[in-house]
């Protein structure tokens, strides 16, 4: 199993600081018309949504895997629900390396695998160096055409 790379959880961790933020805008705006809380509890609170978010990207980070398998790709995630997919090669209809402009800054790209059949049918790889995801998304296209052909009547 291959994990992501380090830099991922200053992401993850970055995304826990906006929505700390955000949620202590909306609670200190909630506070001024309805309530009236001491302002170190409305911190208190703030912090609190901060140091859960920090742990859950770090506990994500630890989970997150996913592995090459001879007949699929295989992924694991999650902390609340953990959850495993296989895709098999033969649902692939492409992928793509994406990376916007936070994951450029952390040198991160991410790979998403586009499937057949239902709606929101992809998966999405984050965390990965630009190297590493341009070779698996080349190797990803390379094990669909194959296992089209094997497929193939």
């Amino acid at each position: 199993m291959e994990s992501l790379h380090p830099r991922i959880r200053l992401l993850w961790i970055g995304q826990g600081v906006i929505t700390a933020a955000i949620f202590g805008v909306a609670l200190a705006a909630v506070d001024r018309w309805l309530l009236e809380v001491p302002t170190v509890a409305l911190a208190a609170v703030v912090g609190l949504v901060f140091v859960l978010g920090a742990a859950y990207a770090i506990r994500l980070y630890q989970v997150w895997q996913f592995e090459l398998q001879p007949d699929a790709l295989y992924l694991e995630r999650g902390v609340i629900t953990f959850v495993e997919t296989a895709v098999p090669f033969v649902r692939v209809q492409h992928v793509d390396t994406q990376f916007g402009p936070i994951e450029r800054a952390l040198g991160l790209s991410s790979v998403v695998v586009y499937t057949a059949g239902s709606r929101n049918a992809d998966v999405r790889i984050p965390g990965l160096p630009p190297t590493r995801a341009r070779e698996l998304q080349d190797t990803l296209r390379e094990l669909a055409v194959e296992s089209e052909a094997d497929d193939a009547v």
